[in-house]
């Protein structure tokens, strides 16, 4: 529960987010991808930068491990609101690395954000226009972790642990158990 001196403290930020969600415009640009048509991030920059100037706003998105946390604040008193969300991990596009993917995520996630976040219209509204799909059940196998460091722990040499690692799979080698147990056994390998 918020007390009066918390509502007051951001009353500036509250009050400019508001008047700057009045001026600005529905941003559209027909970007296409994914089955519909969008603003792309510069787009979006050229339309709110300088709104948010106007109102004493900004904004930051700092990576932060594997989230994209979004900061809007207002330049005069300092005050702030916050978003964060994770990047999805273990996705696959077809033609592309797994730099290549995060990379995308990472752009489609600020994107997102931002349009949240700053309460702005970026795309085409498509819910009417879509049908629902059944979804396919696919079978999710939990990530055996204790199989994994036991399998780890049979090493002997440096080069078996090694063979071992390249088999994991990306979410294993992801996970910090298991990555905290190769590091021990490499050391006493060593």
């Amino acid at each position: 529960m918020k007390t009066n001196e918390t509502k007051k403290e951001q009353q500036s930020l509250f009050k400019s987010l508001a008047a700057f969600q009045q001026e600005v415009p529905v941003i559209h640009k027909e970007t296409k991808g994914y089955g519909y048509s969008y603003a792309d991030l510069p787009t979006i920059f050229d339309k709110i930068n300088p709104l948010l100037a106007k109102h004493n706003l900004g904004f930051t998105q700092p990576i932060m491990g594997n989230c994209v946390k979004t900061i809007v604040f207002h330049t005069e008193t300092g005050e702030t609101i916050e978003s964060v969300i994770e990047i999805p991990q273990g996705v696959m596009l077809k033609g592309m690395n797994e730099f290549q993917v995060m990379g995308s995520a990472i752009t489609y996630i600020r994107r997102y954000a931002l349009s949240s976040i700053l309460g702005l219209v970026t795309d085409k509204d498509t819910d009417a226009h879509g049908e629902q799909e059944k979804p396919v059940k696919t079978e999710v196998k939990p990530l055996n972790v204790i199989g994994i460091k036991h399998t780890l722990k049979g090493a002997s040499t440096l080069s078996e642990l090694q063979n071992i690692w390249t088999t994991l799979s990306n979410e294993a080698k992801l996970n910090v158990e298991i990555n905290q147990l190769k590091d021990e056994l490499k050391k006493q390998l060593q």
